[in-house]
């Protein structure tokens, strides 16, 4: 079942949102060779808890295995999504996707960023910058009286375009008081296809590009998936609001790459 929200209702999900926002723009200040992601997820649950937040992650229920067992999914290379922190030191040239979800007055957020590590190839760099242009190419058609097949469609074109792997098996999602909720968000699609879109409705987009093929496979923690090619993936996310002539972008890279920059 689909709820839409009201407009308090948007206004305290974007309240979650920027949380998130400021918790990865804390774990961006310490990112560098040397670093584990253990480092980087005491320190997010550390700064959600300290807002008033709780984490949505730790504990989430896995119908394969364990609840996850921290606070951020850390996916380091060629690991997809919902990588679990551990005590290895991440190294000169790697990427690691930081996905993070809070709870905040009832309502969550969600938003995940791709982060470097050290200096990484041009070729990387084309993967990341390509990802997160189609992350907003889906954003674009996050609106009133398109369909769910349009954001998909946009994603998979820009992304398959550059010989790029759109993986299907995990997708984008509503969400509201709860993590998940309906609509499921592909990163693929038909044009005109799927669930209609309505003002009201708040979705997160979240393209899971690899840089090879787009197959997967699940590893034995039942939590991390990696590509089965072993090539390097990147992850975007943004949690929005359907509006009617365009979508409300509720989670912010802003306090992030403000913090990138800075370090640069």
């Amino acid at each position: 079942m689909i709820i839409l929200k009201t407009d308090d209702e948007i206004e305290l999900l974007r309240q979650s949102n920027l949380l998130v926002g400021r918790t990865l723009a804390e774990v961006a200040k310490i990112i560098k060779p040397g670093v584990t992601t253990k480092q980087l997820d005491k320190l997010a649950e550390e700064f959600i808890r300290d807002h008033g937040a709780v984490p949505t992650f730790k504990g989430y229920p896995n119908p394969y295995g364990a609840p996850f067992p921290a606070t951020l999914c850390t996916s380091v290379n060629s690991q997809v999504v919902h990588g679990i922190p551990n005590d290895e030191p991440l190294k000169e040239g790697d990427i690691v996707s930081v996905d993070c979800g809070t709870l905040l007055n009832g309502y969550c957020g969600d938003s995940a960023y791709t982060f470097t590590v050290g200096e990484v190839s041009a070729e990387i760099l084309e993967l990341l910058k390509v990802t997160k242009e189609a992350l907003y190419k889906g954003i674009e058609n996050a609106v009133h009286g398109k369909r769910i097949g349009d954001i998909g469609n946009a994603i998979q074109t820009h992304c398959e375009a550059h010989k790029y792997g759109v993986v299907r098996e995990f997708v984008g999602h509503g969400i509201g008081k709860e993590m998940h909720e309906d609509p499921a968000v592909p990163n693929y699609g038909r044009r005109g296809t799927g669930v209609l879109l309505r003002k009201g409705m708040c979705i997160a987009i979240e393209p899971m590009i690899s840089f090879g093929d787009r197959k997967v496979y699940l590893e034995s923690d039942n939590w991390t998936v990696r590509t089965r090619d072993n090539s390097v993936a990147a992850h975007f996310e943004h949690t929005v609001a359907i509006g009617l002539d365009k979508a409300d972008i509720l989670s912010s890279f802003e306090y992030i790459e403000q913090v990138l920059e800075e370090k640069n």
